[in-house]
């Protein structure tokens, strides 16, 4: 890709006016729609909103990258700003922001915007280039500013390609590194440019392997591995490390590459990392880290939610379509009980559906141990979230002659919250048998990852979780009889707990507690069909940013334009179960907007569970209100929550300052 053919001079603002993040976002979007780049302000703003609620993408020196790929776009468009003045936009070194590339790709392009990031990111990392930029008067000396870019580029590479070369033959130390960040864009160049610009300085030769957003970039060869006196890893998602068996390796985060290089290189040459061993490799980067207890927990659990979300979304979508179809076509009052499959077109909606969501246990439990073991953790998790599914556990059965009881299978299904203890227990079980296995002779190690661990593991975890699935049996029935029978106040209060846990942190660790709980419920409820409480999770988490339209409408003077802009956005949040578009204004006044909105959630939780109404749906808000039981009474409650708390919000917000 070449970033000069993104580059519209049209849309370029020189002299950007804005002095506040949200105004410099306007003023850029302005700009893309008022020259036919984008369709509709509203939602691209939300695309671009959404990305900045995750982490700021002022990525420090004066750099922000904010991008989205959206519906609203017409074409692929990289928009340059520069700000004379500094832009309060948050960034990451706390800094001012003057340089900014707004990134607009069409929703069907594909990783367009990520290619442009990773682009952008090596001309900003070339020395002088960000201050020639600043020089800038006229678009054409942007374009001839990336014209110079892209040649010093092509050199640089040439360099690096005759550095690697002699590095082979140098007689300096040589140390090489991987970097990554999470979305593989400017932070994994950034910590590569600044770990070899600093091993010059220290005459090491530093080797680094980028994992980009583009895939692996210069990978590192079995022979520079061999001659390395070290190997740092700077990453914050997982790399391959099996292949740095028996060598000494510190694995950072790669923010500490790009802000600690010395250190690292230092600490490498002055022996003081640790001898990395290959069985280590699942648990390399979080002892790195020192997680907590807590955190590893939540970090492992939510690996395993993660990746079973889309089963739930998807078999849960499908089996609610099955009873809205039976519902419309009509089913007898003597046939209620076939309700879902009651018409063949019906059947084979909840038929798909069930298939989906028939992966759901065995994915938790696979993807928590995957998290803790890595690969061997794999099977051993799958094999437990079966278990968990389909009840197999040991049970006295008397025999039919003689009456004696023996050990045999009944069925007894754990479900969800079975499928969680046996991830972790699976997990645990392969790093009980690495260590068990540590000793095993050199010629055997080719067997340990391909028949040992995966056998033993299974076997292991399999015994445990038939013992284990009688205890988490008898919780998970008593859980779901609790909920079944939930009726009145019972329902109002767990309806309320739920709801508030919502608007707590707006997407952190609270609010996906209760969403876990909420989603976790689904199973159970299939046939009946759907969940109170996931009903009461999905209607409180939409309250939060439509509190923040209701209170930016209704409050005025209390809010300036551009935060008055963003309540708009919001109601396109709030109806798609986006609780993070709430965030930019509970950080900015976290003590009179958070509590606003933990009453209108908690609130609307709490009519829900008093009403009864069911979802099937664990997400997709306004887009899959036809599934729930009561449609209208379910808006209307949302509409309350939001309403209570924008009034409460607007209220206690303090009057702008004129």
């Amino acid at each position: 890709m070449k970033i000069q053919d993104l580059l519209n001079k049209k849309v370029m603002l020189l002299d950007l006016q804005a002095t506040t993040k949200e105004a410099a976002i306007d003023e850029m979007i302005n700009s893309l729609v008022d020259n036919g780049v984008v369709a509709d302000f509203d939602v691209f703003k939300a695309g671009i909103m959404a990305r900045e609620a995750q982490t700021s993408t002022g990525l420090g020196d004066g750099i922000a990258m904010p991008h989205s790929k959206n519906a609203a776009v017409k074409e692929a468009t990289v928009l340059f700003a520069k700000s004379n003045k500094g832009v309060d936009y948050e960034s990451l070194d706390g800094q001012p922001t003057d340089l900014f590339f707004m990134i607009a790709a069409p929703e069907g392009a594909n990783d367009t915007h990520l290619a442009a990031l990773a682009e952008l990111s090596k001309y900003l990392m070339q020395d002088g280039f960000a201050d020639r930029l600043r020089k800038v008067t006229s678009p054409d000396e942007v374009i001839a500013a990336f014209d110079t870019g892209e040649e010093e580029a092509q050199a640089e590479e040439a360099k690096k390609a005759q550095a690697v070369k002699e590095a082979a033959s140098s007689d300096k130390p040589l140390i090489v590194a991987v970097t990554a960040c999470t979305t593989g864009i400017a932070h994994t160049y950034m910590a590569e440019e600044s770990l070899i610009k600093t091993g010059e300085e220290m005459g090491v030769n530093v080797r680094v392997e980028t994992n980009g957003a583009s895939g692996v970039g210069t990978p590192l060869t079995a022979e520079e591995i061999s001659k390395a006196v070290g190997v740092i890893v700077a990453a914050d998602k997982a790399v391959e490390t099996a292949r740095f068996d028996g060598k000494k390796l510190l694995s950072k985060p790669v923010a500490a590459g790009i802000r600690q290089p010395q250190e690292l290189i230092q600490n490498i040459l002055d022996g003081k990392a640790e001898v990395f061993h290959a069985e280590n490799a699942g648990s390399a980067q979080e002892s790195s880290e020192k997680l907590s207890l807590g955190g590893a927990f939540y970090k492992h659990l939510m690996s395993g939610v993660s990746q079973m979300l889309p089963f739930v979304i998807g078999g849960g979508i499908m089996i609610a379509l099955a009873f809205l179809l039976d519902q419309i076509m009509g089913v007898p009052k003597d046939q209620l009980s076939q309700l879902g499959s009651y018409h063949e077109i019906a059947a084979q909606f909840k038929a798909i559906g069930g298939a989906a969501f028939g992966f759901m246990l065995p994915v938790l439990a696979g993807y928590i141990a995957y998290s803790i073991a890595e690969k061997p953790g794999l099977v051993s998790g799958f094999v437990a979230g079966a278990i968990a599914s389909s009840g197999a556990a040991f049970g006295g059965v008397p025999f039919a002659s003689g009456g004696k009881a023996t050990l045999a299978l009944v069925g007894v299904s754990s479900g969800f919250l079975g499928a969680l203890v046996g991830g972790f227990l699976a997990g645990g079980v392969i790093l009980v048998l690495r260590k068990l296995l540590a000793g095993i002779p050199r010629a055997l190690e080719g067997i340990r990852s391909i028949l040992l661990l995966p056998l033993l593991g299974v076997f292991a975890t399999g015994f445990l979780m038939l013992a284990v699935n009688i205890p988490m049996a008898a919780i998970n029935t008593g859980l779901n009889n609790f909920l079944s029978s939930l009726s009145g106040s019972s329902a109002v209060l767990l309806g309320l707990l739920v709801g508030g846990m919502m608007a707590v942190d707006m997407g952190g660790p609270v609010n996906k507690a209760a969403y876990v709980f909420g989603t976790g419920t689904l199973a159970a409820t299939v046939t009946s069909g759907g969940s109170v409480v996931m009903a009461a999770v999905m209607a409180a988490g939409m309250v939060p940013p439509l509190a923040v339209f209701v209170a930016t409408l209704l409050f005025k003077d209390k809010f300036t334009e551009e935060e008055r802009n963003s309540g708009l956005t919001n109601i396109v949040m709030g109806l798609s179960f986006i609780t993070e578009g709430a965030i930019p204004f509970g950080a900015a006044d976290p003590a009179r907007a958070i509590p606003s909105f933990i009453v209108g959630s908690a609130l609307t939780g709490a009519l829900v569970g008093m009403a009864g109404i069911k979802l099937m749906a664990p997400h997709g808000g306004i887009f899959v209100i036809a599934l729930t039981s009561n449609a209208l009474l379910y808006l209307l409650f949302i509409l309350i929550g939001a309403v209570v708390s924008g009034i409460l919000f607007g209220f206690l917000r303090k009057p702008l300052d004129k």
